[in-house]
């Protein structure tokens, strides 16, 4: 009876609910009477911590492949990963795993906090890699993309080596009897055709991901949300814009500015570069809270040009800013001003004018920057 009572309480930790819990008590412990200490925070601290951290012995390999010196993290797990894994790491979604760059991002305490109190790549293997069968071959740092993509979901997403598969065979079974009875309630034919979509669903979500898993990634692209200036009115007499990015099989969003047509946003968002590379969707939307949001513009940009610039820089001898070629705007463009991608510290950029396209008027001023795969 324990045994059943610790996988249900298990089963209820789905990973979303697991990321969400985490999250909320990382939060909470900063909202006590010490909050004024976190406010306060001096981030070269969080720097030092992190840096400890990721000395310890376990973390000094990839918790997924052993691939030595990884410098990406999945919150809230607290497992440090190298970059060819994280590719599917963040493919899982920010609702179960969120990836973050030890030397790319700026971290905060929280973050931090949540590294430290998971216990490092030793604790994480032990409590989701617990039952892992002998015969299973985990990931290495020479193994395909696919085989490497399908071991991190069933480890994080589906959580196959958690518990004991034989606690869990008497309560699939029952539920799997329930189900049984509950289709024989029905008509024949009712039963069938049931079966048949759920089937047909299953087969789906199956393809979708081993699509997703076979994805081979080359780098990473930051996308930098400045503003919107002039955008259609979707409400009475303004609207509650935000903007939703998409490479490939994945997707990021903005926060929502209430009431205005001219949003800043100064928010960054980051995705993994698919090969081959398909272009970047940026799509502006309205929220609605009671129904569908409505679209308020959208852009594609190819950004294989950004990402040639920076593998040419990788293999230069350039030191000091530089602008690499420059796009000129046009009417019939989707560029409200010349696009320049350029050299800034290192860092290979494009700031970009985008004028929306299927919409009345409005543009968006957002920034790139690639980082190739190597880095």
């Amino acid at each position: 009876m324990d045994d059943e009572n610790n996988l249900l309480h298990f089963l209820d930790d789905t990973p979303s609910s697991h990321y969400r819990k985490t999250c909320d008590g990382y939060s909470s412990q900063n909202d006590g009477d010490d909050q004024s200490d976190t406010s306060d925070a001096d981030p070269s601290n969080a720097r030092d911590r992190l840096e400890t951290l990721l000395n310890q012995p376990a973390n000094k390999f990839c918790a997924d492949c052993g691939t030595p010196d990884p410098k990406w993290a999945a919150l809230p797990f607290g497992a440090f990963i190298c970059i060819k894994c994280s590719g599917t790491h963040r493919s899982l979604g920010v609702h179960i795993s969120k990836v973050i760059s030890v030397n790319l991002d700026e971290w905060t305490d929280e973050e931090v906090n949540c590294l430290a109190n998971s216990g490092g790549n030793a604790t994480v293997n032990t409590k989701y890699e617990a039952f892992l069968p002998e015969n299973y071959k985990k990931p290495r740092q020479d193994f395909a993309t696919e085989d490497r993509a399908i071991f991190i979901r069933k480890k994080y997403e589906l959580q196959q080596f958690v518990t004991n598969p034989q606690f869990a065979c008497p309560l699939h079974k029952h539920g799997a009897e329930k189900r049984h009875n509950q289709q024989h309630s029905g008509s024949k034919h009712g039963t069938f055709r049931n079966s048949w979509r759920k089937k047909e669903s299953e087969n789906k979500g199956v393809k979708k991901m081993m699509d997703v898993g076979m994805v081979e990634f080359v780098g990473l692209i930051k996308v930098d949300i400045i503003r919107g200036t002039d955008l259609a009115v979707r409400d009475v007499m303004s609207s509650d814009p935000y903007v939703m990015i998409i490479l490939g099989h994945q997707s990021m969003k903005t926060k929502v500015i209430k009431n205005t047509l001219n949003p800043i946003w100064n928010e960054r968002l980051m995705l993994s570069i698919p090969d081959p590379v398909p272009p970047l969707k940026v799509l502006v939307f309205d929220k609605d809270t009671f129904t569908s949001d409505d679209r308020m513009g959208e852009a594609e940009v190819d950004i294989q040009p950004l990402i040639s610039a920076a593998r040419e820089y990788q293999s230069s001898i350039i030191t000091e800013s530089t602008q690499i070629c420059t796009f000129l705007a046009s009417e019939n463009s989707i560029l409200a001003k010349d696009s320049i991608i350029s050299i800034v510290d290192g860092k290979v950029e494009q700031e970009i004018a985008l004028r929306l396209q299927n919409v009345e008027h409005g543009e968006l001023e957002i920034k790139l920057e690639c980082v190739p795969l190597n880095q």
